[in-house]
This record gives C-alpha cells, sequence and structure tokens, in this order.
C-alpha cells in the first residue's frame, strides 16, 4: 500500500453541510471519501500540465531514499546532487550533515521531506543561501 500522509482542511460551514449532505445520500461513504474523490478528480483533469513538468524537470516520483553509504559514493566521485521528487524524499537518519553540505546540491521535493531536524536544517541552509562549501 502507498504511504500516506494526513492533511488537514478548512471549509467554510456552508461547503461542509453540502459534503455531508452528500454523505447522507449515500455518494460518498464518509468525508474523506469525497475530499479523496476530489482531489484525484483534479489532478485527473490537470494531468495534461503535471506529468509533462515531471518529465521536463527530471522529478523523481514515488519514495526517494538517500543513505550514508550513497552520499559517500556521490562524494568519492566528486560530484553533488540535484535532487527533485514528487512524493516523498527520506534522508537517512546515519547521514552526518558535513556529508549532506559536500553532496547536495539542491533539493526540490513536492510531498513529504523526511529527514532529521539537523538534516532539515541543512536543506533549507543550501537551498536558501546556495552555499559553496570547499
Amino acid at each position: 500500500m502507498a504511504e500516506t500522509e494526513k492533511i488537514t482542511i478548512n471549509m467554510n460551514v456552508v461547503d461542509l453541510g453540502k459534503v455531508d449532505l452528500l454523505v447522507e445520500q449515500g455518494f460518498y461513504s464518509n468525508r474523506t471519501d469525497f475530499i479523496k474523490t476530489a482531489i484525484r478528480s483534479q489532478l485527473t483533469t490537470y494531468s495534461n500540465v503535471v506529468e509533462p513538468l515531471i518529465k521536463e524537470k527530471s522529478f523523481a516520483v514515488g519514495i526517494s531514499y538517500f543513505n550514508k553509504s550513497l552520499l559517500e559514493e556521490v562524494h568519492s566521485q566528486n560530484k553533488q546532487l540535484d535532487i527533485k521528487v514528487v512524493g516523498m524524499l527520506v534522508l537517512a537518519d546515519d547521514i552526518e550533515e558535513e556529508l549532506a553540505i559536500k553532496t547536495i546540491n539542491s533539493v526540490k521535493v513536492f510531498g513529504v521531506l523526511k529527514a532529521s531536524p539537523e538534516i532539515k536544517e541543512v536543506i533549507n541552509h543550501i537551498n536558501h543561501e546556495k552555499l559553496m562549501v570547499r
């Protein structure tokens, strides 16, 4: 089963009442079913925009996982990564701040970034300051 994330939305009371009415009438099993259906519908409507952007910008789609050994390999090749993900990016807990600074040039995630608070701070700094580490 695909990884899921909880989101919270605010709706005005009239719209919420209409959703509840549709649920009561059996069109949807619950509010969540309505919201998921609406989101899927909009993603389908705009797929002609989203899909070409994913390809054009070379985004990885799904769950991307990086750990210390992978970043050490990148470092041994004197390379830096521009990580672009639609879905989830997982930066393992074994990654040290210095290694992240040396190997990650930029990060763009549409979805979820899972990393230690220290690595998130490094990523934030890299993305906003574009620091060059020598």
